[in-house]
């Protein structure tokens, strides 16, 4: 096996196969490598932990630009983070990749020769990466903000591993996303062909970096079966495991009678809360939102640092007096990551889940839990 690829060709898909391998830690030694192969449609570069899999691809050409030549067709093992740090720190447009008497692969360019231990291709796991189940396209921004506006819900902690994914509900022509970690909710609704149909949960920070991942393509194919989700973009593929059992029954969740509600910037709200959050370390950032007709106050004291308020300038509200407490980083990330100009919060009771959301986009829709103080 060899071949003559562009340097940077080459450090991007080892890079990105390289995102999926376990290290050390490895349930399966061979697992460590990065599995290397050139057939008649091009490169393919294959990493994985088994709970995800990365496949990169690189073709001979691009267009007009020749990105690999001089090459024998073959396949071997190589050390994901060792061949990855060396195609990083060459420094030529071009790199030579031999393997010979399948035990020792030689990269070198003009200046530099590395001679590295390879393994047999035979020894990888036979790793499942074809298509089956209900398969889905989506465009890179309805995948990505599919993502971003959910996933940071989900829980990090695994004592209830179901609430680590992302649950992804197809029927009736709606694809709806839900994260949560029993404090709040993200949900965020696609339009999707009718006949399509499935309910699965992914993990969540698996999703994240498949959003990073596919940032330069145009459409994301997913495919999801009973045993794993795929996903393929320019070639390439991610595969992932799935989280068992039900997810928690959150359409409920969601209020339909509305007592209290609070229109504002969302760059005024973000900056108020952060100039407040700086009182808020000892309350494990938990801050005060008093609000009526005529002014909206957010407040947060320390024992050991002092207080501090400040009124809103801009908003506008209906509804009777309500003051409420909450963590403040659930909030900045809610209204972050719908990245509207203007946000609405609508209120219940004080004690009551609260809404954040859009008034300019229905699909997506944000639930904060208020946190109980005492004084």
């Amino acid at each position: 096996m060899r071949f003559t690829i562009l340097r940077e060709e080459f450090l991007k898909g080892l890079s990105t196969a390289n995102r999926a391998v376990g290290g050390k830690a490895s349930p399966v030694a061979s697992l460590v490598n990065l599995k290397i192969e050139l057939n008649e449609r091009g490169l393919f570069i294959t990493g994985s932990n088994y709970n995800f899999t990365i496949r990169s691809f690189t073709p001979y050409s691009r267009g007009e630009k020749e990105i690999i030549r001089n090459y024998k067709e073959g396949c071997v093992l190589v050390t994901a983070d060792l061949i990855t740090n060396i195609i990083r720190k060459i420094e030529s447009e071009e790199v030579m990749f031999e393997v010979i008497d399948s035990t020792n692969a030689v990269i070198s360019n003009n200046r530099s020769e590395y001679n590295l231990q390879c393994v047999r291709a035979d020894e990888y796991p036979d790793l499942d990466l074809e298509p089956d189940g209900t398969e889905l396209s989506l465009t890179r921004q309805e995948f990505t903000s599919l993502v971003s506006q959910t996933a940071f819900a989900a829980s990090l902690k695994e004592q209830r591993l179901i609430l680590t994914a992302l649950n992804l509900e197809a029927s009736n022509g709606v694809l709806v996303a839900t994260a949560t970690d029993s404090a709040r909710m993200a949900r965020k609704e696609l339009q999707i062909p009718q006949e399509i149909n499935f309910v699965t949960n992914i993990p969540a920070k698996m999703m994240e970096e498949i959003a990073r991942l596919v940032a330069e393509s145009e459409n994301v194919k997913i495919s999801i079966s009973d045993k794993k989700a795929l996903f393929s973009y320019n070639g390439n593929v991610i595969a992932t495991r799935l989280v068992a059992g039900e997810y928690p029954n959150t359409k409920n969740i969601i209020p339909h009678t509305i007592y209290h509600s609070l229109e504002v910037k969302s760059q005024d709200l973000i900056k108020t809360i952060e100039r407040i959050n700086i009182l808020s370390v000892e309350r494990e950032n938990v801050v005060d939102l008093y609000a009526d007709e005529e002014k909206v106050e957010i407040t947060a004291k320390s024992s050991q640092i002092g207080y501090a308020a400040e009124t809103l300038e801009n908003y506008k509200y209906t509804g009777q007096p309500i003051k409420i407490s909450f963590n403040s980083d659930y909030v900045l990330t809610a209204i972050k990551a719908m990245n509207c100009e203007e946000v609405v919060l609508e209120f219940i009771g004080e004690m009551k889940p609260f809404v954040i959301k859009n008034p300019q986009d229905d699909s997506v829709i944000q639930i904060v839990t208020p946190v109980r103080t005492y004084y």
